[in-house]
């Protein structure tokens, strides 16, 4: 046998001069990939570099315009994505593929030939349960996906893939979503898989991780590969960095100190339920002023995304929540923005943006009911294409044109299309739940500046980020949550990740969130100042 014979046996996948063009767009320019079996291969790239883009061509959802795949040794040509996964090939997406009003069992049984007729669904349920032990992911297997939290879908889309007993696994940012120590389990469980002759496919955003998890490496940008199959021993993140961006990136931020304003924002004994109609919010008090970040550390489902939504408008709760003075809490989400406010929400498909409509009425959803945009009861669409067309020049949005559906964008320009509507309304109060999540390092180096530019300009910012290097990096204060509750808030120079640890878990209890109740500002209805 020859030595070409043994390396070729020793692949699980290779791909060769894969070209994918779409309308304007070269996604993928002559890519080669490698991957080995019982490796971790990380793919890196700036949002829109052609990662996602190139191993759907290898799930067989898109068609390549040229180039060969090879899996197992085999020529393939994958129709649909039923063929990979017959060909043991398996992937969790980044932004989920999941039905919201079934349960978590029913998901994973999606596209199974077993059941037939008859569903035991407790039998099910108990096998999905012993696949969630085995592999260390906690998960109510009856719970429907509405319910559950967006860390929680995203163990829902790993535990279907390795339900359906995938030998190749792509995985798409999966720790993107989720809290340091889960990300930490499921990076032991990815190099447990690999160690049983698992080849896994690690597609990621987060360089130190990388780092740690990967044996090689492949880096694209704009469609080309600036590094091939290359060891990850003695490679720094800068280095890392600047082959993915073509720049140098500056990972230290530029914040400079500056003394807080009036307050902005105030929660008073703010309490609510969540989606299984059980305590969320539990007497939450806050204090958030202008020129400020506030920081929301906690692990995922403590409450933050609640907390979010009773301040943007979109959950009903009991207590006080003002927005420089005017009473917030129970309005609509349209009398909040009147307010002054702009929401940069977790999820960027199912909340941020109507992903079939275009770049144009996307960013035009706040404003299109005002002049210029607004001409007598109707949208005029000249003058929204030239904001548009501002924005995106402005924000670095790229896409074909002002007309291409948000769907289209890539993570990355999805967020800045967000980033762009919602700072261009000038807000006094920004709440952005994970901003930075599941973006490149470009991306982020952009996302950071633009909210400590808000900062500079006096907004006032509730930043809500499971990321705590980013949080002490950007926020002036943190506030902890455990279980509903703020049990801590610390100055960001006396701040340290071991305390914060201690109070995530319930374990330490620092200094109170908001001044005594007889000091805190008296509450106006909005309905008093015409907003509604």
């Amino acid at each position: 046998m020859t030595l070409q014979e043994t390396t070729n046996e020793a692949l699980a996948v290779e791909m060769k001069d894969i070209t994918l063009r779409f309308p304007g767009v070269l996604a993928n320019d002559h890519v080669n990939f490698t991957l080995r079996k019982g490796e971790i291969h990380a793919l890196l790239g700036e949002n829109g570099a052609g990662k996602s883009t190139l191993m759907n061509v290898l799930m067989g959802l898109y068609k390549p315009n040229s180039g060969t795949i090879i899996v197992n040794g085999k020529h393939v040509s994958f129709g649909s994505p039923k063929d990979a996964i017959a060909s043991g090939i398996g992937m969790v997406h980044q932004h989920f593929m999941l039905v919201p009003n079934q349960t978590v069992t029913e998901n994973i049984l999606i596209g199974l030939d077993e059941p037939k007729f008859v569903l035991n669904i407790k039998k099910y349920d108990q096998k999905v349960r012993e696949l969630a032990e085995q592999f260390g992911i906690q998960i109510d297997p009856t719970a429907q996906i509405w319910q559950l939290s967006v860390g929680e879908q995203q163990r829902v889309e790993i535990l279907k893939i390795l339900y359906h007993g995938a030998q190749i696994l792509i995985m798409d940012e999966p720790t993107a979503v989720l809290a340091p120590q889960e990300a930490a389990e499921l990076i032991e469980t990815l190099r447990g898989m690999a160690r049983q002759g698992k080849s896994v496919i690690f597609i990621s955003h987060k360089l130190n991780e990388v780092c740690a998890v990967a044996d090689r490496l492949t880096i694209l940008r704009k469609g080309r590969a600036t590094a091939e199959g290359i060891s990850v021993e003695g490679i720094t993140r800068e280095a890392l960095a600047s082959l993915m961006v073509g720049r140098e990136v500056i990972f230290n931020l530029q914040k400079k100190d500056q003394a807080p304003g009036e307050v902005v924002l105030e929660l008073q004994e703010v309490s609510a339920v969540n989606n299984k109609n059980l305590p969320a919010l539990r007497k939450v008090n806050l204090c958030l002023k202008e020129g400020e970040i506030l920081g929301i550390a906690g692990v995922a489902g403590n409450g933050q995304s609640e907390l979010v939504e009773v301040i943007t408008g979109l959950r009903e709760c009991t207590g006080h929540i003002l927005l420089e003075g005017k009473e917030i809490a129970n309005k609509s989400p349209q009398a909040s923005i009147s307010a002054g406010l702009a929401h940069i929400p977790e999820d960027r498909i199912g909340v941020g943006t109507a992903p079939n409509l275009s770049l144009t009425k996307n960013v035009i959803m706040k404003s299109y009911d005002h002049a210029p945009i607004s001409n007598a009861w109707r949208v005029n669409y000249t003058a929204a294409g030239v904001h548009a067309e501002e924005l995106k020049n402005q924000y670095k949005i790229q896409a074909p044109s002002i007309e291409t559906q948000a769907r289209k964008l890539s993570g990355g320009n999805l967020q800045k299309l967000i980033l762009a509507r919602e700072l261009s309304s000038k807000p006094r109060l920004i709440v952005a739940m994970q901003p930075t999540r599941g973006l490149d390092v470009g991306a982020i180096e952009a996302v950071l500046d633009l909210l400590l530019e808000e900062r500079s300009k006096g907004s006032a910012i509730l930043l809500v980020s499971e990321d705590l290097e980013e949080l002490l990096s950007l926020s002036d204060r943190v506030a902890v949550m455990y279980e509903g509750e703020i049990v801590g808030v610390m100055d960001q120079k006396e701040a340290d990740i071991n305390t914060i640890g201690l109070m995530m878990i319930g374990s330490l209890r620092g200094d109170p969130a908001c001044p005594p109740a007889e000091t805190r500002t008296q509450p106006t209805d909005l309905n008093e100042q015409g907003a509604e």
